[in-house]
């Protein structure tokens, strides 16, 4: 199973944003990783360092590895429209994706080990492949006996709300409505110098 499980924090300090949601430690030192910390002279970054580090950034948030990502954003690539609005909807459609948009999951990578574990199902069928495609108008949802599990109870309490979804809190059932616009997306992501590292 393709998935990044070295330290979170470290990359998130990378980045400078916790990119995998709230964390006490990134809070603490919410500088760059290292013997020096803040202290070190950093280079200047050139043109394709700042791509590289927006497309790793991408990666590790989505939790991909280089071929996955690669392999949609050529998908991405052969779609109608803009290249990187493609790409940020391919990603945003991932069945893990949905299932922590849903607010099933704390974090994208609970998400991934609840599909994996065989507690949500697509169309009422069980599919425990993180990956998968969700269209507008399939139906995500917990299996029935895993909803009494505790992750997905305090998960659900917490969860905030988006425009492309619909929720059902009672029988934990969500619809995905349509593809999100952009604007609607609230993750830090400047696509076009994806595109841009891309189209070298």
């Amino acid at each position: 199973m393709a998935r990044y499980t070295g330290p979170r924090t470290k990359i998130a300090r990378k980045f400078g944003e916790p990119i995998f949601g709230t964390d006490k430690d990134f809070e603490k030192r919410n500088y760059p990783p290292g013997q020096h910390g803040l202290a070190r002279k950093r280079k200047k970054l050139s043109e394709y360092g700042v791509q590289l580090k927006e497309k790793q950034k991408v990666k590790y948030t989505y939790g991909l590895l280089e071929r996955q990502f690669r392999n949609l954003y050529e998908k991405a690539s052969r779609m109608k429209g803009q290249k990187g609005e493609n790409l940020i909807q391919l990603l945003e459609s991932r069945l893990d994706n949905i299932v922590y948009r849903l607010g099933l999951a704390p974090t994208r990578a609970a998400a991934r080990q609840l599909v994996t574990h065989c507690h949500i199902t697509l169309n009422g069928e069980v599919c425990n492949i993180p990956s998968s495609i969700i269209k507008p108008g399939d139906v995500v949802a917990v299996r029935e006996r895993s909803k009494s599990l505790e992750v997905i109870q305090n998960s659900v309490a917490s969860a905030a709300k988006y425009s492309w979804l619909e929720f059902d809190a009672k029988s934990l059932t969500g619809k995905y409505l349509n593809y999100p616009v952009r604007t609607e997306i609230p993750e830090n992501i400047t696509e076009q110098l994806i595109v841009e590292l891309y189209s070298k």
